[in-house]
């Protein structure tokens, strides 16, 4: 008994060691661009996997990575953070192309890769279908951290965010349903798939749609912000396992108790200085699991393995992006023709080449059965596959919106909200300084100095400010729109507040809502 307690203890000491050696490695990536400037055109994410890369061509090995790690461990906390961060307004305007690509385009996506693995690589149908299966579902993790990063606009993201949460359902059913046919366990059947499939989407939605609104109404009754915010960590990982449990799909419980949370809970049962300081987490927290799961993807690739699959990676590669084509231009015309989305060809482009694979495709691959004799060859080639999204489409995904004119006012934007917010800042200190002139023992010299040296800083900045607009006159819409939005937010603030007193009637929520997205709001 000691000799196991003892064996216990150095395995755990072991995995803190190598848990610590990744953290430091990817940490220290973060310093780099900070170090060389010619980095910061490259994605963080995407530098994570490049040095991954360089760690494994030296047969330098972090950390095993398993597919229990990633699904269960990793994935819930990135899945609500984004899906915490999504506004319901936005997803409701582009629902249809959504849900059309993270359904439709799924089963297009697996006949895509299997046809052309069938045929031209002579895989097994069967094989071939469990491929297209792995590689079917958009990465969220590898799409939300790299669009953000490249500020793209609002509606692209959200189009790209939305299809990634939730296709990963729908792929993760569609490869449980096709694993058992190499192994001869099971036949394929359309009834039965679709009879799994609305099984599995329905429990997720219900466990998560419980939770999400059972914390909403559980926060109301008090206004503890460390408690709240340590209750969506748990909400995501209780979510996730529930419903996994009852056999639902765990990505979609998330996502639908985050979308809750994020856009009904976080306004009835939070007042805005808790909202911050648990939007703040999250984004701590995804940024942290993102620098161990883009550090590990590369750290695990097998050169070697990838060399004797060539011929397969590359046949993949070739039927996953003509697939991908055919149902992002083929869904986003029917969806302009039913519901008038309006989604021009410059952006449909952009979520054809965008489709990233990434953790998820790399987690089902690994959880292929051992006794399946080609295994490793569909491991292979999922690693392959998912190497090239993330490099070569991923490095040339800022190219092609700067080509396509994309990235718009974003970069410009920015440093006029910037400008803005370091003159509100530096007034603010100003103001301050003004109420403690007269505190004892401060001299006159100093404070002179100081009023000076701030008054001539703000003037500077009003300059910039001045000079930005009289460049660029769209900027003024831009800045009236954000004061509107601002103007909004306040009132549906005082609204929660009379709200969580219970003075105010919480069937106003949605009122709320829309008051604070903006989107009906006359002013």
């Amino acid at each position: 008994m000691a000799l196991d307690s003892t064996t216990g203890e150095v395995v755990i000491a072991e995995q803190l060691k190598q848990f610590l050696l990744v953290l430091s490695v990817s940490l220290g990536v973060a310093t780099l661009p900070q170090i060389f400037s010619w980095l910061r055109r490259i994605p963080y994410t995407l530098l994570l996997v490049i040095v991954g890369l360089g760690l494994a061509f030296v047969n330098v090995r972090l950390i095993n990575l398993s597919p229990e790690l990633i699904l269960m461990i990793f994935l819930p906390p990135l899945l609500f953070e984004a899906a915490w961060n999504l506004k319901w307004s936005d997803l409701k305007r582009d629902l249809l192309p959504i849900c059309l690509y993270a359904v439709v385009g799924v089963i297009i996506s697996i006949a895509g890769v299997a046809l052309g693995l069938h045929q031209f690589a002579g895989l097994e149908l069967s094989i071939a279908l469990l491929v297209g299966a792995s590689l079917s579902a958009t990465d969220p993790v590898s799409v939300t951290a790299l669009f953000r990063e490249l500020g793209a606009s609002k509606r692209l993201r959200t189009l790209m965010e939305g299809e990634s949460l939730f296709n990963d359902g729908m792929a993760v059913v569609a490869f449980g349903l096709l694993v058992a046919l190499p192994l001869g366990n099971a036949k394929l059947d359309l009834q039965s798939a679709l009879l799994e499939f609305f099984q599995v989407v329905g429990i997720g939605i219900s466990v998560g749609g419980l939770i999400g609104f059972g914390i909403s109404y559980l926060t109301q009754r008090f206004d503890l912000p460390l408690v709240e915010q340590s209750l969506t960590l748990v909400s995501a990982y209780s979510t996730y396992l529930i419903t996994e449990y009852l056999g639902g799909s765990g990505v979609i419980g998330v996502v639908t108790t985050a979308l809750i949370l994020g856009n009904f809970g976080s306004r009835i049962g939070m007042n805005p200085r808790t909202r911050i300081i648990v939007t703040e987490f999250w984004e701590f927290l995804a940024f942290f699991v993102n620098s161990i799961v883009f550090l590990l993807i590369g750290d695990q690739i097998r050169f070697a393995v990838l060399g004797d699959n060539l011929k397969t990676i590359a046949v993949t590669i070739a039927a996953m992006i003509v697939g991908r084509a055919v149902s992002i231009y083929a869904l986003s015309s029917l969806s302009n023709w039913l519901a008038k989305s309006e989604i021009p060809l410059s952006e449909q482009t952009v979520l054809t080449w965008g489709g990233l694979r990434g953790s998820v495709s790399i987690a089902l691959a690994l959880s292929v059965p051992a006794i399946l004799p080609q295994r490793e060859e569909i491991i292979a080639t999922v690693f392959g596959v998912v190497l090239f999204t993330l490099l070569v489409q991923g490095l040339t995904i800022q190219p092609l919106l700067e080509k396509l004119q994309l990235l718009g006012s974003q970069p410009l934007r920015q440093k006029y909200t910037e400008a803005i917010a370091r003159q509100v800042a530096l007034q603010r200190v100003l103001e301050y300084l003004e109420t403690a002139q007269k505190r004892p023992g401060i001299q006159p010299e100093f404070y002179d100095y100081q009023k000076t040296l701030l008054s001539g800083e703000i003037i500077f900045l009003q300059e910039e400010i001045d000079k930005l607009l009289d460049e660029y006159p769209n900027l003024q819409e831009f800045s009236t729109e954000e004061l509107r939005r601002e103007l909004l937010a306040i009132e549906a603030d005082t609204y929660a507040e009379f709200v969580r007193a219970g003075k105010l009637n919480k069937e106003l929520s949605p009122f709320l809502q829309t008051n604070y997205d903006g989107t009906d709001g006359k002013q």
